[in-house]
């Protein structure tokens, strides 16, 4: 396993230098029909880096991409890490308010996507004032603006940009202390926030994770997470080339070609999330899953509880599951267990190393073992956390109260040290794996003209995470229908965030200082007079 002092600091390049140096001609990465070794990545990232140079691309800037998963992904990543500017992934489903805001609030000059993602981005031009040119990924031309300038935004050819650029990596400009990327929250009391990750953050949850998981340089892993969430970056890509090994990335989740891809690629580990571990678990028997009986070694993923674990063990043969630990996007891991310790049933894992992390009451009065509070946290180390949020020095300094950053969420530890995590006091929503901002779903809304008041909560779901509801007070002689609504929403949301439940009313629950009181509405679920989209026929797919 890989060893790091406990003082060392390191940075993205560094890592990948190293690999590329110890085993150029390696596989490094497997995007199905597309094989690609550590000298391939290097090129390709090299001639990506110096396009992006001759765009004016320097050090600070932010460059975001809305792609899909594949090497030019990768490279991007690389590639503005190289050149020292700071990489902003977009969830790929985004449209409208939910992805201008991050674009804009970013300051990014340039964005990459995907040939048919790129219409999006000049929908909402008008809001995009720092945005220089958009580059296009691909030859395929499925937009209606050819490349050229529009909207105040040149359209170019990323293709076109890299060709005949040299191939040699320019010299990494980058401290580890310097920021790497911008991993937006989901924005659930607010607009979303761009959480400032620097290099040695990056890396030091990589450290975490190879701990955790038991990933040595042996195993080839296998992963379907999109590459602008940070798990695909923190537990395939970037450990990949510690262990100076690789991985298969999958572009997206199928539950019928999982076993099959599983032995394609020969993948001895894979990493998987939410409820892509219970839909694998329960599904029906397949030729491949028996001829891949006991080729995983490892699965690791979250939730991952005891029943389902045990499950994965007896079916498929897998001989290690899980992942006991706890922490968020502003500071991973916060608790852990390092591989092949034995942890308390419901438990995520014991302090470590990296972090202090204790249980305050409101007054941040610390509580004793086995009592509920708000989890509080604060560095170990230096730059293995969030440096704060972009461009909002009051919302970071809010949550730094008393020198504790306060996570919004509740926990316990037990008179052992392992720590529960009880519940979360943030008023956010969760669906299939995927945060949402319930403000930004708010303001979607709001642009129907026959809703003039609107509250989107969550309702609990018989699938274990939330169903999205939508509470909305219509205008006066409106006669606008749930299912036309619902039908609406599709065009102007990413697919996860469109609402199940939809419900007319007079008027909302509110405090006396006008604001709505989500608590009230979610106690009440599914009422009488709630629309459902499952029963109703409705169909869309993702997008």
């Amino acid at each position: 396993m890989i060893r790091w002092t406990t003082s060392e600091l390191d940075s993205v390049d560094a890592v990948f230098d190293r690999a590329f140096e110890a085993v150029p001609d390696r596989l490094y990465l497997d995007f199905g029909a597309e094989h690609h070794t550590y000298a391939d990545v290097a090129a390709l990232t090299a001639r990506t880096a110096r396009g992006l140079a001759e765009l004016g691309v320097g050090k600070g800037d932010r460059v975001v991409t809305v792609l899909d998963n594949n090497i030019d992904h990768v490279a991007a990543m690389l590639a503005t890490s190289r050149l020292g500017a700071v990489l902003v992934p977009v969830n790929t489903a985004y449209r409208g308010e939910f992805l201008r805001h991050q674009i804009a609030d970013s300051g990014a000059k340039i964005v990459i996507a995907e040939h048919d993602y790129a219409e999006r981005i000049f929908d909402v031009a008008a809001g995009l004032g720092d945005v220089r040119a958009v580059l296009r990924r691909g030859n395929e031309v499925t937009d209606t603006r050819s490349l050229g300038h529009h909207d105040g935004i040149d359209l170019l050819s990323l293709d076109e940009l890299r060709e005949g650029a040299d191939d040699r990596l320019p010299a990494p400009v980058a401290a580890p202390s310097d920021l790497c990327c911008f991993v937006y929250t989901a924005g659930t009391t607010g607009p979303s926030k761009g959480c400032m990750i620097s290099h040695n953050y990056f890396v030091n949850t990589t450290r975490q994770y190879l701990q955790v998981s038991g990933r040595g340089k042996q195993h080839h892993t296998w992963t379907p997470l999109p590459l602008f969430h940070f798990n695909a970056w923190n537990c395939t890509v970037l450990p990949t080339a510690v262990l100076h090994s690789s991985a298969t990335i999958a572009p997206r989740f199928s539950l019928s070609g999982f076993w099959p891809e599983i032995e394609r690629s020969g993948a001895t580990m894979t990493t998987l999330l939410g409820t892509i571990l219970s839909l694998i678990a329960n599904a029906p028997d397949s030729e491949a899953a028996k001829r891949c009986y006991g080729q995983l070694e490892i699965v690791q993923g979250a939730p991952f509880p005891p029943e389902l674990e045990k499950k994965w063990k007896e079916r498929f043969g897998v001989g290690w599951t899980g992942a006991n630990v706890f922490g968020l996007t502003e500071c991973c891991m916060t608790t852990s267990l390092s591989h092949g310790e034995i942890a308390k049933s419901g438990s995520s894992g014991r302090r470590n190393e990296d972090f202090d992390v204790r249980i305050f009451d409101d007054e941040d009065n610390e509580l004793p073992a086995g009592e509920v509070g708000e989890i509080v946290v604060r560095p170990l180390k230096p730059h293995v956390m969030f440096e704060g949020y972009w461009n909002r020095p009051d919302a970071t300094q809010n949550l730094m109260r008393n020198m504790w950053f306060h996570t919004g969420d509740l926990g316990r530890f037990d008179e052992d040290d392992f720590f529960y995590f009880v519940d979360r006091k943030k008023d956010y929503l969760r669906r299939r794996g995927e945060n949402i901002s319930s403000f930004e779903m708010e303001t979607a809304f709001q642009q129907h003209p026959d809703v003039v008041d609107v509250a989107v909560h969550s309702v609990l779901s018989d699938v274990g995470e939330d169903d999205v509801k939508v509470t909305a007070v219509l205008a006066e002689g409106a006669v606008l229908t749930p299912e036309v609504l619902c039908k609406w929403s599709v065009e102007r949301l990413p697919y996860f965030a469109i609402p199940r439940y939809i419900e007319f009313r007079a008027e909302l629950p509110k405090n006396p200082v006008g604001r709505v009181l989500k608590y009230a509405l979610r106690d009440e679920g599914v009422t009488a007079g709630t629309w459902d989209r499952e029963k109703s026929g409705i169909e869309f797919g993702k997008r």
